[in-house]
């Protein structure tokens, strides 16, 4: 069965964390994969998680199935984390997914099986994924210009006359926050541009948050799904647990369908179906910490502190590199960073550029030059502007 084929190209990223792992000098900085670390370099476990772990053990008596859609309670609390009061609960449908990629996944397919024609539009760039899940699916895909390159800033322009070639059905993809790879967001002006463009073409939203509360607060992020979700009578959301509530590993998400209510119970059958004909049943802990936290006074209160925190150390770390970097340059040819919000930048380097960064000063970006702000601290700060000034001369 095997015999004829060859084996997939391993991912670029978690192929250079093991370059990463393997070299052996003792200076070397990890900006590759999108986790958050503190100024000590680990990933911790959220104090708030901490807590409600420790309460759902000593409580849960039973880890028999929940349902093909989840646990409701985790479905309307992250209902209410993301889309607040911008649309009566009775226009929501939603299931608990594998993490934000089963979500978006879901979303997908259900898109596949009621409309096989559309076609998905991505920004260039955008998250790889995003593409290859489109292409793996079989649905037709666009892209939109998304980046203005030279100026490091959102290509307002480009993205709204690509766009304007969208069919009635079609889907576009869009960041609720934080865009990766770029950090470049759109403003509320923008949000409004393509709610009115979806009016005007029939097309459809689907909403990636993955990263809500780590760019200028949680209702602050969630200011563009919010105003689809008013405007718009379609609006898919994908949403991750993974970084803001730190449960890499423990694969909590959610997909989100708004749409009247006299459609909200079909949508709702069509999204269990999807939950049943993939994985049966979605995985319960991690949703039911997150249940947890946003259900409880005190632990939300502790988890909200926390997010802040972590927020606010990536906007140090992009003001403290960006100021670094006009001090070796002379410039604020990188001034952007301090601008753009997220994990995540474009550096503006070639692939080339970034192999010498690797190998030369032992700093690691993804090839297209993408940074994990999160990654930075302190004391590496320095090394890094140092090797970007010399190397982007």
């Amino acid at each position: 069965m095997f015999e004829t084929l060859s084996a997939p190209a391993p991912d670029k990223i978690f192929r250079l964390t093991g370059q990463f792992a393997a070299d052996p000098r003792p200076d070397k900085v990890d900006l590759l994969v999108g986790i958050y670390k503190t100024a000590e370099g680990r990933t911790p476990v959220m104090g708030a998680v901490k807590q409600a772990e420790a309460r759902i053990l000593e409580t849960q008596e039973t880890k028999s199935y929940v349902s093909f859609e989840g646990d409701r309670a985790f479905i309307g609390a992250m209902r209410d984390l993301i889309l607040g009061d911008a649309v009566p609960s009775a226009r929501v449908a939603g299931v608990a997914a594998v993490g934000g990629t089963s979500a978006l996944r879901q979303v997908l397919e259900l898109v596949r099986t009621l409309r096989p024609a559309a076609r998905v539009w991505v920004s260039d760039p955008s998250w790889p994924i995003h593409a290859a899940m489109v292409d793996h699916i079989g649905l037709a895909r666009g892209t939109y210009r998304y980046l203005d390159r030279a100026a490091n800033a959102l290509d307002r322009a480009g993205m709204l006359a690509d766009l304007s070639g969208v069919a009635p059905g079609d889907v576009i993809v869009l960041h609720g926050c934080c865009h990766n790879p770029t950090g470049a967001d759109l403003d509320l002006g923008d949000w409004a541009e393509v709610a009115a463009l979806c009016n005007r073409t029939g097309a459809i939203p689907l909403v990636d948050m993955a990263y809500q509360g780590f760019g200028d607060g949680l209702d602050e992020d969630a200011a563009g799904v919010r105003l689809l979700a008013r405007e718009v009578p379609t609006v898919f959301v994908a949403a991750s647990c993974s970084k803001t509530f730190g449960l890499y590993r423990d694969r909590a998400g959610v997909a989100l369908i708004v749409t009247s209510e006299g459609a909200v119970a079909a949508a709702q059958g069509q999204l269990t179906a999807m939950n049943r004909n993939n994985f049966s049943f979605p995985p319960d802990h991690g949703a039911r910490v997150v249940q947890t936290i946003l259900t409880d006074a005190g632990l939300r209160a502790l988890w909200e502190e926390e997010l802040n925190s972590m927020r606010e150390t990536m906007v140090q770390n992009r003001r403290a590199l960006a100021e670094a970097l006009r001090v070796e340059t002379g410039s604020d040819r990188f001034g952007f960073l301090a601008a753009h919000r997220g994990m995540f930048s474009l550096i503006g380097a070639s692939t080339k550029e970034v192999d010498i960064l690797r190998e030369k000063h032992g700093v690691y970006l993804v090839g297209d030059g993408r940074m994990n702000v999160a990654g930075l601290r302190a004391s590496v700060i320095p090394k890094v502007a140092r090797a970007l000034a010399e190397v982007l001369a």
